[in-house]
């Protein structure tokens, strides 16, 4: 089976981007340079295509019940327009992904939701939100969108005035974490005020066959896949597959730092396991690191301390184009290794000192 391919592919190719495969899409990893576009999403705005995120649609009698049992945040706390980050936990509190779940407004009083899982996911978690419907024998219709939409992302201090050009300011009335369907460029686009870079912005799920009408909407920096991965590791934002994945890194929300996505007063998939972890703790969180000697921390690499021992592994790592500084994330002991410990990062082999924090690396 091929890669699948955004619908905006041929325009990125025009545009001499670069491609990557990621999660079973050819997406675009690079514009300009990586550099260039982390700076203009700091300092100005870019934006980015998406379209390998998923879009999943729930709506029926029993939709709050099938979302609330299958993610670990409390839906029912949600208003239409409102939206909420979860995690999908298997039945030891496993990380499957983690997701943004979007309240829509009622269709003739019956509730309706959609939630967009991580590239490459979708299938799984379409298959998995209808099993357990079934075995539930819940009244839900669960929909994969995720080819008929395409995603964009507007990112940056200038996003709220491009936004509300291309809007006619509709857009100034979303508020952070909140979302509308606006008109962009005459086309009809769900619009959340949400994003991956700790940077004020927009994402817009566009009619699969409008998006090239959206995308030229937008005067700025075009963005690929390799910019959004240092805007979100200066933040400390988790990615799937790579700082969690339930076969090469099995996590618990509470391993993670998002165990306030956990709401142990509602029922779900995990909840029993999650209640135990919380009430024991965990040996390991998710920490960062900063390197005080030259290197650039990679996944994999181990950290130990000033005598050789074992104190956890990275799982994402960086030189970090804000600070000019080699940051990387990971699991570290929480014992041994608190935020301030200085430890040492083996990159190559080499041990590199490096101290310990507490992520987002930068003041978003």
């Amino acid at each position: 089976m091929g890669l699948r391919k955004p619908p905006l592919h041929a325009i990125h190719a025009d545009r001499d981007a670069s491609f990557t495969e990621f999660g079973g899409w050819e997406m675009p990893v690079e514009f300009d340079s990586i550099r260039t576009e982390h700076a203009a999403v700091r300092e100005s705005a870019g934006l980015f295509d998406v379209s390998h995120m998923g879009e999943i649609r729930v709506s029926g009698p029993d939709a709050a019940e099938l979302m609330g049992r299958l993610t670990t945040n409390d839906v029912a706390e949600l208003d239409p327009g409102d939206t909420q980050y979860a995690c999908i936990t298997d039945d030891e509190g496993i990380i499957l992904d983690d997701t943004v779940v979007f309240r829509l407004a009622d269709a003739d009083g019956v509730p309706q939701y959609l939630f967009i899982p991580n590239a490459g996911h979708d299938t799984e978690m379409y298959t998995r939100w209808i099993e357990y419907r079934d075995e539930w024998d819940l009244d839900a219709t669960v929909h994969n969108a995720t080819e008929e939409w395409a995603m964009l992302a507007l990112q940056g201090p200038d996003a709220p005035d491009l936004a509300a050009a291309a809007t006619d300011g509709a857009s100034r009335d979303i508020a952070r974490f909140d979302a509308a369907f606006l008109d962009v460029a005459g086309v009809r686009c769900f619009t959340s005020r949400t994003g991956y870079t700790g940077e004020d912005g927009f994402e817009f799920l566009v009619p699969w066959d409008e998006a090239e009408t959206v995308w030229s909407a937008f005067d700025c920096q075009p963005c690929g896949l390799g910019a959004r991965d240092t805007l979100r590791l200066e933040m400390g934002f988790l990615l799937s597959g790579q700082d969690f994945d339930p076969e090469d890194e099995p996590r618990t929300p509470y391993e993670a730092g998002v165990g306030w996505t956990v709401d142990l007063d509602t029922e779900f998939v995990g909840r029993d396991a999650l209640e135990r972890v919380e009430s024991e703790g965990v040996d390991e969180r998710f920490r960062g690191v900063v390197l005080q000697q030259r290197g650039v921390p990679r996944h994999g690499y181990e950290v130990v301390d000033a005598d050789g021992e074992h104190l956890g592994h990275l799982t994402s790592g960086t030189m970090s184009p804000t600070l000019g500084e080699p940051i990387g994330l990971g699991y570290l002991s929480t014992e041994q290794a608190p935020p301030g410990t200085r430890v040492r990062v083996l990159v190559r082999g080499e041990p590199k000192q490096a101290n310990v924090v507490t992520p987002p690396f930068i003041d978003k």
